[in-house]
């Protein structure tokens, strides 16, 4: 028996082929666990009371649209969305504090400051088309 080989790097094989199987699937494992927090999220969302689920329906329409980067995902239970994994802004039904209203909140990690006092969230009973533009408005100046 003689001496094992070099491996030898290949065009369109070898080693170079297996770090690009690699990397796909590692891609692919990014992608399945983008699509199970969505998930998450809609079905958050779904078990709300009316109400609420129909302005975090919006809001989540709203947020997808404006700000396409950002990844939706549960936060302490509740429909958030982050950028490069850390949250930015979420959704915070009446239901889940037994409160008189929603909330459509901001994590520190948004660009909204504003001198030295400035909103983190605000108080939402219903989401009409002024309140959707000026989420949308926020969230973009938010991830700016």
């Amino acid at each position: 028996m003689g001496q094992p080989r070099p491996c030898r790097l290949v065009r369109g094989g070898g080693l170079r082929h297996a770090a690009r199987v690699v990397a796909r699937e590692a891609q692919v494992t990014v992608r399945v666990g983008q699509l199970v927090r969505v998930a998450a999220v809609v079905a958050k969302i779904a078990e709300m009371q009316e109400s609420d689920r129909v302005m975090a329906e919006r809001i989540h329409a709203v947020i997808k649209e404006s700000v396409p980067e950002l990844s939706p995902k549960l936060w302490y239970g509740m429909p958030s969305y982050a950028k490069d994994g850390k949250v930015v802004c979420f959704f915070q039904s009446a239901q889940k504090f037994s409160a008189r209203y929603a909330t459509f909140g901001f994590s520190d990690k948004a660009n909204l400051d504003d001198g030295a006092m400035w909103p983190a969230s605000y108080a939402l009973t219903e989401l009409t088309s002024e309140g959707e533009a000026r989420i949308a408005a926020l969230v973009r100046n938010a991830v700016s």
